[in-house]
């Protein structure tokens, strides 16, 4: 009997106990809890965003142990419109077919319902007073706006939203270089730059006034904190068609097409390369380089959007496109 009991505990002890959750997990598991519940996903669409979360083991709202957020997203809801829906619209939801996503169209000459495309209107994960995800590769990107059902923006697609009008495509695709056709780009838009907010650049509008980790000296998960502030706590910090921080917080995994058979608003699932858009959270006190709407970066990590490898870091995020109608 002695033996057995010896033997039944033994069994026991080579049982591994349980590993507690981290909190990097649990912020995860609460996010994703509430992204499904405010985007109405299936449960196999959960599982599918679930599983690249996981697959990467850095996708999140930053490295907890380190990120300081200079709000509260208590705070940030305390600034939320006083309209009786908060951020909801319910018009761009019956064009878009999803929450919080704005419509994409040129007022000039077309009505709201006349977009193609929508695009969200806050930085993934879509919802307002919500730290944005960081730490996602262009490739995950992708992959988590289709399994939202949605897909990733083209780069012109941004741009529109953040410039106030939606122009057709404008790649100029025989140029030669990802870098002749970013100079044609910008020379064409140069004189007429402006930001979300207006035709001139202004401190304090965005979410860009917070600070880097002082152990951040290059772009480590264990130097950097995700210093971010929760979406759309700048009313102020948003475009003509209603889109959201498109300056300051993260800056943006986009798609920039390099021949027609690559551009995601026109189908396609062989994407270009990658091109980041926007700034990030510290730019009201460091401007490394130009972040008007329609600016288009040097090819900064460049790659091709799908590559395995393509980069991320701790103030680099994404929003999703759709195509309508």
């Amino acid at each position: 009997m002695r033996t057995l009991i010896f033997a039944v505990l033994a069994a026991v002890a080579l049982v591994p106990a349980a590993r507690a959750e981290t909190q990097f997990e649990r912020n995860n598991r609460i996010l994703l809890d509430q992204l499904a519940e405010v985007h109405n996903l299936t449960p196999r669409q959960k599982a599918d965003v679930e599983a690249i979360f996981r697959r990467s083991g850095y996708i999140g709202q930053g490295n907890p142990a380190i990120s300081q957020h200079p709000m509260s997203v208590e705070e940030c809801k305390a600034r939320a419109p006083r309209n009786g829906n908060g951020y909801a619209n319910r018009q761009f939801e019956r064009i878009c077919g999803a929450k919080y996503m704005a419509p994409l169209y040129d007022p000039q000459t077309e009505k709201p319902e006349d977009a193609k495309a929508c695009i969200d209107q806050f930085e993934f994960p879509d919802i307002p007073c919500t730290y944005p995800v960081t730490w996602v590769r262009a490739k995950e990107a992708a992959e988590i706006c289709a399994a939202m059902g949605k897909r990733i923006c083209d780069a012109h697609e941004w741009e529109g939203a953040c410039a106030g009008a939606l122009e057709p495509p404008d790649y100029p695709f025989g140029a030669g270089s990802v870098a002749a056709m970013r100079s044609i780009h910008n020379s064409k838009y140069a004189a007429s730059k402006s930001w979300a907010y207006g035709p001139d650049y202004q401190r304090g509008v965005c979410a860009a006034n917070s600070t880097k980790s002082p152990s951040c000296n290059g772009g480590g998960w264990n130097g950097c904190g995700t210093n971010t502030y929760p979406t759309g706590a700048f009313p102020g910090c948003v475009s003509k068609l209603g889109v959201y921080d498109l300056h300051g917080n993260a800056a943006e995994h986009m798609n920039l097409p390099l021949a027609p058979s690559q551009m995601a608003s026109n189908g396609s699932r062989s994407l270009g390369v990658t091109e980041m858009k926007g700034s990030w959270f510290i730019w009201d006190k460091y401007r490394a380089h130009p972040d008007w709407c329609r600016w288009r970066a040097p090819y900064w990590h460049g790659s091709k959007v799908m590559s395995p490898g393509s980069h991320s870091n701790y103030h680099l995020g994404f929003r999703c496109c759709k195509t309508v109608n």
